[in-house]
């Protein structure tokens, strides 16, 4: 008599509170992806052989089958063309793009301040100078096209590097295009004040830094605080407007003061106390929020 043996197998669950924290404060890490199920018996057998693969088909015995002339030979890599190196590219974000940019404003080539991140923008402008310079237009800065924006060009001053002026603002989201929307631009740093698709007010924003990141998405503003400080941090969040849990749209003394050379720790600083003010009277709760590259 044959005997079935039974096996148990316990998970374990941790429950984890998620507290919404009023203070700007960073974003937790969170798992890449939830563990993955037992795989069940079908999935098992998917990974056999399929019926339609003929006998033999990458079988052990077709691997002696190659002969050595059939292989790369050293001749044939060594006439393969070296790779140039990459010096900057799509989606990097570092003072050497600041850099970049505020060249490529020398040359008439970009009219967005320069913000550190090379996204759409900086691509495009890259792709424009390569074209008119005999290099091929990919869209990223490899030596060569480094070497020639530095020859017709001169080292940014520190104004051109963090100019004072109010950024342009980037082409709407899509998703800002219908309603009472703060529309928010990481890659021109801005934020644009928009209802029913119509541009009401723009001003310039900062966000939190590598590792307490502004969240990106589409939100609604649950609430409002013409007066806060932050609980985490202790520090003043006037005209706050929370859209994710403790991250809000608010006033930075320290953006009006010092500028990109900062960061939030995960909020929206705005650093036009005047527009701000303006905004939040005009801003209602559950008013849509983009946040977007």
């Amino acid at each position: 008599m044959h005997r079935q043996k039974v096996i148990i197998r316990a998970l374990g669950l941790a429950t984890a509170v998620a507290l919404a924290a009023t203070a700007c404060g960073p974003q937790k890490a969170e798992s890449k992806g939830s563990p993955s199920a037992p795989a069940s018996p079908t999935a098992v057998a998917s990974t056999s052989p399929s019926s339609d693969a003929k006998p033999g088909d990458a079988s052990p015995s077709a691997s002696p089958s190659t002969s050595p002339s059939e292989s790369a030979s050293p001749s044939a890599s060594a006439s393969a063309k070296p790779t140039v190196k990459q010096v900057m590219a799509n989606g990097d974000d570092s003072d050497q793009v600041r850099e970049l940019q505020a060249r490529l404003r020398q040359l008439k080539l970009m009219s967005v301040a320069p913000t550190g991140f090379y996204g759409s923008k900086t691509t495009a402008a890259v792709k424009s100078f390569q074209s008119k310079n005999g290099l091929p237009a990919t869209g990223g800065v490899d030596e060569p096209t480094w070497k020639k924006i530095q020859s017709l060009t001169k080292k940014p001053t520190a104004d051109e590097l963090n100019p004072s002026t109010v950024n342009e603002a980037d082409a709407p989201d899509p998703r800002c295009m219908t309603g009472r929307v703060m529309c928010i631009s990481k890659e021109s740093r801005t934020l644009a004040w928009m209802i029913d698709g119509k541009v009401v007010s723009t001003m310039d924003v900062r966000f939190g830094s590598e590792n307490t990141p502004t969240r990106e998405g589409v939100f609604d503003v649950g609430w409002k605080a013409k007066e806060w400080t932050s609980t985490i941090y202790h520090t003043p969040m006037p005209y706050a407007m929370f859209f994710s849990g403790g991250q809000a749209v608010h006033y930075s003394a320290d953006f009006a003061a010092r500028g990109y050379a900062g960061a939030s720790h995960g909020c929206v600083n705005v650093r036009d106390k005047a527009k701000l003010s303006k905004l939040f009277d005009a801003v209602q709760v559950g008013d849509k929020v983009v946040v977007y590259w």
